[in-house]
């Protein structure tokens, strides 16, 4: 239940994104209890391959605890997370991350590669997956949705003949 909580508020900061344009993923950082940071994805406007909802979240609540370290914490994301954030989640040393929906593109929790279980890293994060998943994809198929009907009306009006 715990779980569910904290990805509606993942989801609430994915809305953030979609406002801004970008694909609609958010995350957030937990402490003891409480949502220490957040974070939503925005490497378009901030011309930032990395600005991904995990990184976003990680930077935050590294510059509060004033550490790049977060042991005790956990991250919450309203999608899978990529190998660069996978790779650094297992180095902020997260106690956990939970995700929503699988990335069959590039998912490196499972659905491509699972990092979180390569032995032979130092660090052993764990990892669950599937929260919420339908509303956490729901979210990103709306999205894709709405792009593509918006592509197809600027190409419909660019279409038409001017009116003489």
């Amino acid at each position: 239940m715990q779980d569910s909580n904290y990805m509606r508020q993942a989801i609430s900061q994915a809305h953030n994104a979609w406002a801004l344009g970008e694909v609609p993923v958010g995350a957030l950082v937990v402490k003891d209890g409480e949502i220490i940071a957040t974070g939503f994805n925005q490497p378009i406007g901030t011309h930032d391959p990395t600005a991904h909802a995990e990184i976003m979240a990680l930077r935050a609540a590294a510059s509060i605890l004033g550490n790049y370290r977060l042991p005790g914490c956990e991250l919450y994301v309203t999608l899978e997370p990529c190998a660069m954030c996978a790779g650094a989640m297992m180095h902020a040393r997260l106690a956990r991350v939970v995700f929503g929906a699988s990335d069959p593109k590039t998912g490196a929790c499972g659905s491509i590669v699972n990092l979180f279980e390569q032995e032979k890293l130092n660090h052993h994060t764990e990892l669950v997956g599937g929260v919420m998943a339908q509303e956490c994809g729901s979210l990103l198929k709306d999205f894709f949705a709405a792009r593509r009907t918006e592509a197809q009306r600027a190409i419909a009006e660019r279409l038409e003949p001017d009116p003489v």
